[in-house]
């Protein structure tokens, strides 16, 4: 690391990392782990230059203080919008207050519960055709297409409409994984001309709020009047695709554990219920997202350094998560860890992840019904990770033994 004055000018200043380095599946964590101990508030001149929080307490603080750091400038690294705002995500309270009051309901764990059999079901049909051949790719084959499928059925979509959702959800997925900038606005401009037929579906045909979240989205009101139409045309754009990336990588990343632990395969194999809280650890040690970003509005110090006021500001969940002076043996799977509840997978503030209970409900059906229809699975080629704004596998080709 080279030492530079945290006031200088971005021209002047030198880089403290560089997230454009070839990574490997495992090499982003060293490097976070150096950042946590010798330059927690780290400067990069990558993506136009930016911010990165590294450690628990200052990404925690960050994501909780919305009145100084905000969503609505810019709520990703590398930023990826170019088509307008969407909310919740990219507006600040109270302002996205609205959204987030017309969505949660039917993203609590009660509601989401009902889409297990669906869930299964999906599962089912994605792992068949793998087992079968004895091969695949546990992200192309499987969780690439799970969550598409799942927000298709919570969202209602109706099935002529579902199939191209699918496609451009997971060419989407993909896209932004793989920094595919051309098919990353080619994808979300299908998906918001899906966002207005769907839409123009419901007010036409309009199903009850309380269990169709576009539906909802129509009859919410905000101080007695209607949402305004271009936000509910990015709310839905939104929420098409808010859930499908960090699933993906999330499900990738778990393969990769459990099939260089075989051990613990085979014990949440013979004790399905230990799958839960399996869940929560994955969460925490693969986190899946490193680049949600806030702007603060003034200039700040964090850490002894100043950021001046616009500039971007990274918050590397998947570091804080591996925060040593919050997670003892930070680095390792502990199934009884204690305070998982530290765990900011997702996220905190009031921009915190109103879907997961969806998320983790998709965790472990997937774990489930893998480790329930095979005796065996293993890594055997190499495996493609992600790239930032999303950390975890993107390819993870394995064997697998039926059941």
């Amino acid at each position: 690391m080279t030492e530079h004055s945290a006031d200088a000018p971005r021209a002047a200043r030198s880089d403290d990392f560089d997230p454009l380095a070839p990574e490997t599946f495992d090499s982003p964590y060293p490097v976070y782990e150096r950042l946590r101990a010798e330059c927690p508030v780290a400067w990069t001149s990558a993506f136009g230059g930016f911010w990165a929080l590294a450690r628990h307490a200052d990404v925690a603080r960050t994501a909780t203080d919305y009145r100084t750091f905000v969503n609505s400038v810019q709520n990703v690294v590398p930023k990826v919008a170019f088509t307008g705002r969407r909310p919740p995500l990219h507006l600040d309270p109270p302002e996205h207050t609205p959204y987030r009051a017309a969505l949660n309901p039917l993203l609590s764990e009660r509601r989401v519960a009902a889409l297990e059999p669906a869930i299964r079901r999906i599962c089912g049909e994605l792992l068949e055709p793998m087992i079968a051949r004895g091969q695949g790719d546990l992200c192309e084959d499987f969780s690439s297409h799970l969550p598409v499928h799942v927000f298709a059925e919570w969202m209602r979509i109706p099935p002529d409409m579902a199939e191209p959702l699918r496609q451009a959800g997971r060419a989407f997925n993909v896209a932004v994984q793989s920094n595919i900038e051309e098919v990353v606005k080619e994808t979300s401009l299908a998906l918001y001309a899906m966002a207005r037929d769907l839409i123009a579906l419901r007010r036409a045909e309009p199903m009850d709020p309380e269990v169709d979240p576009t539906s909802a989205l129509l009859a919410a009101r905000h101080e007695g009047q209607p949402l305004p139409d271009d936000l509910i045309i990015g709310c839905v754009r939104q929420v098409l695709v808010v859930g499908i990336i960090a699933p993906t990588v999330v499900i990738g990343s778990i393969g990769v554990h459990l099939s260089r632990h075989p051990d613990l395969q085979h014990k949440l194999r013979a004790e399905p219920a230990l799958i839960a809280p399996a869940v929560e650890e994955f969460l925490r040690l693969y986190t899946p997202y490193r680049g949600f970003a806030r702007t603060a509005n003034r200039d700040v110090e964090i850490c002894g350094r100043t950021i001046a006021r616009d500039e971007p500001i990274a918050l590397l969940y998947a570091s804080a998560n591996r925060d040593e002076s919050v997670f003892e043996r930070a680095d390792e799977f502990i199934l009884d860890r204690p305070n998982l509840g530290d765990s900011l997978a997702f996220g905190r503030g009031p921009h915190n992840c109103p879907g997961a209970a969806l998320g983790r409900l998709q965790l472990r059906i997937a774990l489930e019904e893998l480790l329930a229809r095979t005796a065996s699975f293993e890594v055997c080629g190499p495996i493609r990770p992600t790239r930032m704004p999303e950390i975890g596998a993107l390819s993870v080709p394995v064997t697998l033994v039926r059941a």
